[in-house]
């Protein structure tokens, strides 16, 4: 898995050495609300986290990248192409750490991950999920020149998410 860079960010494959990051971010009160609570309470939970995206990387070519401020390294996020059960194309997804909402990164980094998955990975459709009420996540994925397509249920969940897709062929603004 390659990395990334944009003017003022770097995306990178996560690490082990990642965990304890990947342990605040995953507990964040956004992530709990709008992704989802993965029952990651330790380091080693979020250690055997990142074997999972790690796995991803492996089989798909793709995954979940840490995002990382250029200028100090300091991790504020992620943001990547995932696999998901019950979808047919690769899912983007973003979460930041709250401390860096407002300031234009998720747009940044989710917009380098689209011409990653259109220019070096082929892919010719991606999709993008988020509850309804998530107006932050829809406002985004329209940004980067997502549309909505329909409400589907995923396997095992409870609520219905809105689907938004972007066909490739079409260029990525910035």
């Amino acid at each position: 898995m390659k990395s990334l860079e944009t003017e003022r960010l770097r995306l990178r494959p996560f690490t082990k050495d990642d965990a304890l990051f990947v342990l605040r971010l995953v507990n964040d009160f956004g992530w709990l609300l709008y992704i989802g609570d993965r029952g990651i309470r330790t380091v080693d939970d979020a250690v055997t986290y990142i074997g999972k995206m790690t796995d991803m990387y492996e089989k798909y070519g793709h995954g979940a990248l840490l995002i990382s401020l250029k200028d100090s390294g300091t991790p504020i996020g992620l943001a990547g192409l995932f696999r998901r059960a019950g979808l047919d194309d690769a899912d983007i997804g973003f979460a930041l750490l709250p401390e860096f909402y407002g300031q234009g990164y998720a747009f940044e980094a989710s917009a380098v991950v689209l011409q990653q998955g259109r220019d070096e990975l082929g892919l010719k459709r991606i999709t993008g999920i988020t509850i309804p009420s998530n107006r932050s996540s829809i406002k985004l994925m329209e940004k980067l020149g997502l549309t909505f397509e329909k409400s589907i249920r995923l396997p095992n969940d409870n609520e219905d998410v809105s689907l938004y897709v972007i066909d490739l062929g079409r260029a990525i603004d910035g």
